[in-house]
Parts: C-alpha cells; structure tokens; sequence
C-alpha cells in the first residue's frame, strides 16, 4: 500500500541489525525503539501516539518475553506487530451497524475533498454486492456539481441516486448568493429520502453530505441537524490518508461535533506518508471500519487492523489475497485447471482464463504488494507495466485455436503473423511462448510431486511410481563424484552399458543396475540406444 511504502522500509531497516544477534543487549534495543521512534514521525503519526507506542515496545522488549526467546530478533518484531494492531483498532474494529427494520441508514461526513462522494458509490457497491438494495442520497447542495458527481457514480456502480435538488451547478445554473450557502435545504432532502427508500423498499441509505475546507462550526451545524432528521445507525467519518499530522485534530472536532461512529480511511493508494491511520483510532477510540486505496470502485475493502500491521511490517497479507480469489475465482474452472496441469494438457486457452480471472482481483501491484517480503522489490514493483497483461492478452487471442491448444507448432510465420496480428514484436510473441512453456512444465512437476508421480515432461511413459523411483534418484545423486575427471568417467560407463557396449574398465566406474525405467527404455530405444553424453549431470539432469 502506497501510503505506507516509506514507513515500511524504514520499519525494515531498523530491525536488520538485530538479526545477527543471538541476544539483544539494552543498548540493541534502545537503537530500535530510536529508529522506530523516528519511522513513526516521519510518517506522520501524531506525537501523542508515538511516545507510549514506543514506550510499551521498549517494556515488552527488556522484558522475559523476547530474553528469553530462542529469536530475540524475530520476538522483538511480534511485539511491533502486536502493538501495531493496537493503535490501528485492535478489539474495537467491527461490521457495520444494521437496523433491524430497513432502512438502515448510513451518514458520510468528513471535509471537503476527503474523497465522500466517490466513496458513496464504493460503499453502494460493496453493499449491492453483498446482496443489499442501496440508495444514494445527495445532500450536499453546497459544491459546485456535487450532485451531478454522485449521479455519476451511482451510475458506475449501478445504484440509484436520490437528488431532488441540483444543487450548485458551475454551468451557469442555481447558484449561491454567498460562499458557504446552499441552493436548497439539505436537511429536508436527507429527511425526505428516508420515506423515498422506505416506500420504494431499499434497506440501506448512504447519505453523502457537504464538507468544508477546514473544521468550522457552520459546517458542525449541518451535519449535526443532518443527524438530528435521520437518526442515522452509522455516521462515518471520511478521512483523507494525505492529510499528515491534521488529522488529529480534524477527527477530535468531528468526534465532538457529530459524535460520529466509525472511520473510513480513503485515498491510501497516494504518496502520503500514511500517519493518519495510525492516529485516528488511538486518539478517538472509534473503530476503522473501511480503506478505499483506489479510484476504481472496486477498491475498497474492510478494515482488518492486524492485517494492516502485517502490511506495514512487510509480513504480507495472504488473508485478504485469499478472500479476494474466493469471492471471484470460479471454483469449478479453478478444479478443472488444476486437474488439466496434472495430466500435462495445460493449453494457451487456459492460461488465458486464469489470467482473466486475476485481473478481477484488482491491480497486480495491489496483490503482489500483499505477499511477504515484496518491500525488498518495491523498485521492480513499481516499474511494473499493467498494460504487459493486455498485450499478453493481445498475443494469446491472435493465435489460432489449434495454436493455443498445441503451441509446439507455431513456427517462424506464425510467430510473425501472431506478432503483427497483436500490434506486438516477434521477440514479445516468443518470450511469451517461451515463459508458457516454463510455466507449464513447473506447474506439472509440483502437480506430480516433482514429476515422479505422472510422468516426466519430454517422456511418452511413466517414469514408474512413488517411493521406489524416489530412492532410486537419491542413490543416483549420492552416487556422482565431486571429482569433475571421476565424474566424466562415471557417466562414460555408464553410456556404455546403456548401449550395450563394453565398459572400458575404468578404476572409477561404478557397477549399475541395468534394470532401467519403462519411460527411460523408451527414450533411449527412439535414440538408437544411446543416452545424450552428459545431461547437466548424469540422470538427475533428466528431472530437471
């Protein structure tokens, strides 16, 4: 997650060097908690938040807890962690409040330029995906074209859009008297779309509310009046992750003002330095309830405050990468991949498919920044090119169906003809088939257990089955000198008995079996009976 890139790495950093000591002196630990002290400041996290963050780590770390621990290192990094999913909500994060009698009723209120209306239609559509009957409601009649953005939105996510009044239009339509007036009364329409949702049987209603440019008491006033008419189950507060160490104060205002319910983190997908969520729990006691990383409506999700922690200390977050392929892989052509890998008929088609599926997941940065230890290629990560998918796309839908079935046999013209077909160069197309093939043969061998359960790539036959055959790779391998000049001799006689030829009675040869594998036979029968001289070293090579 972009807004927490710099703090990661500077999080890393200051636990390299414990990792090389088996015992962490007073000294080592003070060094950490110094460079995590200054991580967290640079980050922007509020100073009422650092120092007993700090000081509760420095505790727990010259306690028995990490002295008497078998990893110092990998023990004082738990604690982080720990305390880490304490500031950021642990113990407090929760589902959303549903009414018992819909409508329940959900109020956005935050600053302006927080990113509320946008993350109206996100929450719509989160909502509409998870089987509920949203409605949007535009209350903020204050900025200019408000109400037409959220129409817009509602219509992305494809939930209706409740606007009785235009609002401030910058086309030369209603407009205001004065800065800080409203073309129509908020209040009225927030209370009117209630009975709007109740007659028209929608059970769920988002209000979107007009924001200021900074903290004032008008702005307090209307929310509060908003909140008075509706009674809202939830009041959200939408805080911009960019906004630094304002946003302490910014949340303890709103939390006096509206008395709001739970927080919503958006635009973490910027380069802020992300302080901001890690103050606004600790300081105000209210759970985070979402994080919108994203202008896609898709990206948003729940916030999992551990989760989170695991993210900024490069644990990874296979959890939320596993959820997301659940809740979009189709299980059924998942089953039938993986049963095509085993048998070795993984074709272009296939891959395809799968491709397509990932990229329902979102972004690849998104999901391969979920993956532990991805902080260490933050720089390849960034470079990464999301356009490479749709030019690998491109390539694959300029084939034949008879060439995506068997890419074996795309020669030269095809591969030119599949390259000016995709607006892509020859060398693309064969990297492409290149990275296919590999990909294949590695996906095949892990579905047989490295290969010895099904068959080896490049044998009509099976290379026999299960425990025999893996004593027997291991008496081969044991069986080959470290000497490169008794090596050599070696494997000359063993060509030979192959063959069927007399060995030349070396000193260093070893007697062999002459019992050989069916698949094996095979090979060596279509090859006139000769083995290729040296296989990247005896008969291992074979398995490679």
């Amino acid at each position: 997650m972009a807004a927490f890139s710099s703090l990661t790495d500077k999080l890393s950093n200051a636990f390299k060097h414990l990792k090389s000591k088996g015992k962490l002196s007073e000294t080592d630990i003070d060094g950490t908690i110094r460079e995590i002290r200054r991580a967290l400041l640079d980050a922007d996290v509020a100073l009422e938040v650092v120092r007993p963050f700090t000081a509760r780590v420095r505790e727990r770390a010259l306690g028995t807890e990490v002295s008497d621990a078998l990893n110092p290192a990998q023990q004082v990094v738990k604690i982080v962690n720990e305390e880490l999913t304490a500031i950021l909500g642990a113990g407090v994060d929760r589902p959303l409040n549903f009414a018992k009698n819909p409508p329940t009723i959900i109020m956005l209120a935050g600053l302006q330029g927080a990113g509320k209306t946008t993350l109206a239609g996100k929450l719509g559509y989160w909502l509409k995906d998870a089987g509920h009957t949203p409605l949007l409601v535009a209350a903020d009649l204050q900025r200019p074209n408000a109400v037409t953005q959220l129409q817009v939105v509602g219509e992305r996510a494809g939930v209706p859009v409740y606007a009785p009044e235009k609002g401030v239009q910058s086309d030369g339509g209603d407009a205001v008297s004065a800065p800080g007036q409203t073309s129509g009364d908020p209040v009225k329409v927030a209370r009117d779309s209630i009975a709007f949702a109740k007659q028209k049987l929608y059970d769920t209603v988002i209000i979107d509310t007009a924001g200021r440019l900074g903290v004032d008491e008008e702005l307090m006033k209307q929310a509060r009046d908003i909140r008075d008419a509706v009674n809202p189950n939830e009041i959200l507060f939408v805080i911009d992750a960019m906004i630094g160490q304002d946003a302490v104060r910014t949340a303890k205002a709103f939390d006096e003002g509206v008395d709001f319910t739970g927080v919503v983190l958006s635009k973490l997908d910027g380069d802020a330095r992300g302080g901001a969520a890690l103050s606004v729990a600790s300081v105000t006691g209210k759970p985070i309830l979402f994080a919108s990383n994203g202008e896609g409506l898709k990206d948003f999700e729940v916030f999992h405050p551990d989760r989170m922690a695991s993210r900024i200390l490069d644990m990874g977050d296979i959890l939320t990468l596993i959820e997301q392929a659940q809740k979009q892989f189709d299980e059924k052509q998942a089953r039938e991949a993986a049963a095509k890998m085993a048998e070795g008929e993984f074709g272009l088609d296939d891959f395809l498919e799968q491709l397509q599926q990932v990229r329902k997941l979102g972004s690849m940065k998104s999901l391969l920044g979920m993956i532990p230890g991805m902080a260490a290629h933050r720089k390849e990560l960034e470079q990464f090119d999301e356009r490479e998918i749709d030019r690998t796309e491109a390539i694959i839908r300029s084939m034949t169906p008879e060439e995506r079935r068997n890419p074996k046999i795309i020669n030269g013209s095809r591969r030119a003809r599949i390259a000016y077909g995709s607006g892509n160069t020859v060398s693309a197309v064969n990297a492409l088939l290149q990275r296919f093939e590999q990909a294949a043969k590695m996906m095949k061998r892990m579905s047989n257990k490295a290969g010895l359960g099904g068959g080896v790539p490049g044998f009509g036959g099976s290379m026999g089955g299960g425990k025999k055959n893996k004593k027997a790779k291991g008496k081969n391998k044991k069986g080959r000198s470290g000497n490169p000049m008794k090596r050599e001799a070696e494997e000359k006689a063993l060509r030979d008995k192959l063959a069927g030829r007399k060995s030349g009675g070396s000193a260093f040869a070893k007697p062999q079996n002459p019992a050989l594998p069916a698949g094996l036979q095979q090979a060596l029968d279509a090859n006139g009976g000769e083995l290729p001289p040296n296989l990247g070293g005896g008969l291992a090579g074979l398995l490679r």
